[in-house]
């Protein structure tokens, strides 16, 4: 890895100069997940200290960047499609500068078909590359026909301001990359190895962020876990958390994803000990076979992953727990799919987030036999929600009757007049209440659940 250099300031004033004399318009879409949305916002700071202004309509655009995703094929598919829709905007537009960024072009191949196939897109930016969008605008706006730089930087910390999608909800990224090599997964190829962010650089922009009014901290890593494992004066993922609690100011916390083998006990102690920190943990089994996850290197069995729960259940019973599942791994068995069915009935999550298994190009799992049909796949996947789906129409009802605090976040789109918003537990919450309460902090009595979300009422004296 390289230094980045971070002063732009000559770049940008040239930039400045030839962006003058009218409003430029940029359209950025991130796709993927939380990380990738932080790097959207973060591409929208860098644009718009060079004196763009925003849109949501893509025709309106000068500019275009598509941060990608690269986790499934299917997504990179997609976004080739929408890739060769915008040759008819360029045609309609030829000043029209288009870009593409985000894990997709951090795999060599995919920025060379890119250029090769796609003469529409002009620029190319790698996913640690973000400081280097103004040479490469700059280079486009001066003739070249393609700029890019695919390049992975370790100067990951400096500070970019974002243009936030939301004014009280932010997510902090506090490493990037993956050492877990999952046989499924793409990540450590696309985003490197682990890196973490400075402690003080962290804690510096979460008290920004509280100051600044926002309510709820979101902490984004590949495995949060193991942050600080790569830093000299060694500091662990739990330490961070109670640096962050101290802060003042009301607000919660929150992090994603938790690697089950790094879920420590003082990581759930420090979960229940810290008063601002969610009291929800998002843990991704994958599988409840101990077969399929030696085959997906996830380095845990379905025992020890247990013996964490079943801590966690030890200090608070109706602790929330939520997870990520592969149906259909290549030569996933009955009995193995049986064991995710019964790890799920074991655990009893709020919600689980589930795939089918789908091949991905690089990865060792797209090497091995898949006997398994997609006809068989489909069918555990529909077996797997029906079970879900009466576990949490039940277990949503334990809910009922206590008082949740909820970060009221939208109107609904389901009732007329009632608001929704995120509980310190994770779980959907729908209320009757102004719109004016978006953004706060609300006392809501549970009335009724369902296999989604709860209902329930503003408590008197609190709207």
């Amino acid at each position: 890895m390289v230094a980045i250099l971070n002063d732009n300031t000559l770049i940008i004033n040239e930039l400045s100069e030839l962006l003058s004399g009218g409003q430029k318009l940029a359209y950025v879409r991130s796709f993927g997940c939380q990380l990738n949305v932080s790097d959207g916002e973060k591409i929208k700071g860098v644009l718009k200290k060079i004196g763009y202004s925003f849109t949501d309509n893509e025709n309106e655009a000068d500019l275009i960047i598509l941060n990608t995703c690269a986790v499934r094929e299917s997504a990179e598919d997609r976004v080739f499609g929408i890739i060769g829709s915008m040759k008819k905007l360029k045609e309609l537009k030829p000043s029209l500068i288009i870009g593409v960024a985000g894990c997709m072009t951090a795999q060599s191949h995919i920025a060379e078909k890119i250029k090769r196939s796609y003469p529409q897109v002009e620029l190319v930016v790698g996913t640690s590359a973000i400081n280097a969008l103004p040479k490469l605008l700059l280079e486009v706006l001066h003739g070249r026909k393609f700029a890019a730089d695919i390049a992975e930087y370790d100067d990951f910390s400096a500070e970019v301001e974002q243009v936030r999608e939301s004014p009280f909800k932010a997510s902090v990224p506090i490493m990037f990359g993956c050492n877990n090599f999952c046989t499924y997964c793409i990540v450590p190829h696309v985003r490197g190895r682990e890196r973490s962010r400075r402690p003080e650089d962290i804690i510096s922009e979460v008290e920004g962020l509280v100051r600044s009014g926002y309510k709820e901290i979101m902490l984004l890593g590949q495995n949060v876990n193991s942050y600080g494992n790569d830093l000299d004066d060694t500091i662990s993922f739990p330490q961070l958390l109670r640096s962050l609690n101290d802060i003042e100011g009301d607000f919660i916390i929150r992090f994603m994803s938790s690697h089950p083998k790094d879920a420590s006990r003082e990581l759930i102690d420090t979960i229940f000990a810290c008063d601002k920190v969610a009291k929800h943990l998002h843990l991704p089994v994958q599988s409840g076979s101990s077969d399929v996850l030696r085959r997906m290197n996830r380095r845990y069995t379905a025992e020890k992953y247990l013996e964490t729960v079943d801590y966690i259940y030890s200090i608070d019973p109706d602790f929330s727990l939520t997870t990520d599942l592969i149906v259909g791994f290549p030569d996933e068995t009955n009995e193995d799919f049986q064991a995710t069915l019964d790890i799920i009935k074991r655990v009893r999550y709020d919600n689980i987030y589930s795939f089918i298994y789908s091949k991905r190009s690089g990865t060792k799992a797209a090497e091995m036999p898949d006997p398994v049909t997609d006809e068989e796949k489909g069918l555990r996947m529909r077996k797997l929600l029906e079970v879900q789906r009466e576990i949490s129409t039940e277990h949503y009802k334990r809910f009922i009757g206590r008082t949740m605090r909820v970060l009221a976040d939208d109107v609904s789109k389901k009732k007329q007049g009632f608001l929704t918003g995120k509980s310190n537990e994770f779980i959907i919450v729908e209320f009757e209440g102004d719109p004016s309460l978006i953004g706060q902090f609300v006392d809501v009595e549970i009335t009724d659940a369902m296999n989604w979300a709860v209902t329930g009422r503003i408590k008197k004296g609190n709207a």
